[in-house]
């Protein structure tokens, strides 16, 4: 379904450099300067917990994918009739602190009241700048790649399972585990921003940020947008403790838990070991998962042995809420 809407592109425009694709989150524009304007924007739907902190950090992460640095945001924020004063005075404080951490300020955007929602939304629109010759398309992936993954799969959704089951999250992690695990968004953060710079800096091929779907969803879109088949070690990827006990309490697929605070890159053989090296001395935790092939899809291993991938058409959360 997505294939067939991406075709409806509106007027035909040779300052577009990327538009709509399969697995490309960002478009990036030519206005003839020395640097390419990075567009992006994307709606936070999965919970009402530190909702403008998401905002923000989500689309900055789909532009950092691309080489650039977020730099501009405008929220559109939409709350169900009856909601409080301090809700929207809440959602505006987040949106503020987490722009200020990185560097981006708040150039407009919108407010409403409407009947149309049944919880309090946000919709962000980010921009962002990345010089001609550091642009990174996430479709840059080639045969002979080395596929690394930095932080661990399904962050972002076990804070979101904590937060929103957080009885159920206490009855399997304990009360300390319970608080812990809300708050992965903050430590070991939802932001690729600062690792994607790294990887940007290390020359590889090919960033993405896997969001809904989780890791596996991010892995096949990347290899989509590559033309290229990924082969890749499924025991290498790292999940956290919490969020295993979590997944395996609800039923649900780690590698499939909405993925924000991950980072998949593609780099070349020469290039694999300047990046690990350039994660530790931050330090951010890194792994490598895999390599490019010459195909289509994604190939998964297990001891060694092919297994059959599942990616998610919908994320493992929309399982539990």
């Amino acid at each position: 379904m997505l294939r067939a809407l991406l075709r409806y592109r509106g007027a035909p425009d040779q300052t577009v450099i990327v538009g709509p694709a399969l697995g490309v989150d960002a478009a990036v524009i030519d206005l003839g300067m020395r640097d390419y304007l990075v567009l992006k924007s994307d709606p936070v739907t999965f919970t009402t917990l530190d909702l403008g902190w998401y905002a923000v950090h989500v689309n900055a992460n789909d532009i950092a994918v691309m080489g650039a640095r977020p730099r501009w945001f405008q929220p559109t924020i939409v709350v169900p009739p009856g909601s409080a004063e301090t809700t929207v005075r809440r959602i505006m404080r987040d949106i503020d602190r987490a722009a200020r951490r990185l560097a981006i300020a708040i150039t407009g955007g919108h407010t409403e009241v409407s009947a149309a929602v049944r919880q309090p939304i946000v919709a962000g629109d980010m921009q962002g700048l990345v010089s001609r010759r550091h642009l990174i398309l996430p479709t840059g992936a080639r045969p002979g790649d080395v596929l690394v993954i930095s932080s661990s799969a399904g962050i972002e959704g076990t804070a979101i399972l904590a937060r929103e089951r957080p009885g159920e999250a206490c009855r399997v992690l304990g009360t300390a585990g319970q608080r812990r695990a809300a708050r992965f968004h903050h430590r070991p953060g939802i932001s690729i921003v600062r690792a994607a710079g790294i990887a940007t800096r290390c020359g590889v091929h090919a960033l993405h940020d896997p969001t809904e779907g989780g890791v596996a969803t991010g892995l096949f879109e990347m290899a989509t947008a590559s033309r290229c088949r990924f082969v890749v070690d499924l025991d290498a990827i790292p999940i956290r403790p919490y969020t295993q006990r979590l997944c395996a309490h609800f039923g649900l697929r780690p590698l499939g838990l909405i993925g924000s605070g991950a980072l998949l890159a593609s780099v070349s053989q020469a290039r694999v070991r300047a990046l690990l090296q350039a994660f530790a001395a931050e330090p951010i935790p890194a792994a490598v998962i895999g390599h490019v092939v010459e195909g289509k899809g994604v190939t998964g291993r297990r001891n060694g042995r092919v297994v059959r991938f599942a990616w998610s058409e919908r994320d493992e959360l929309t399982r539990v809420l």
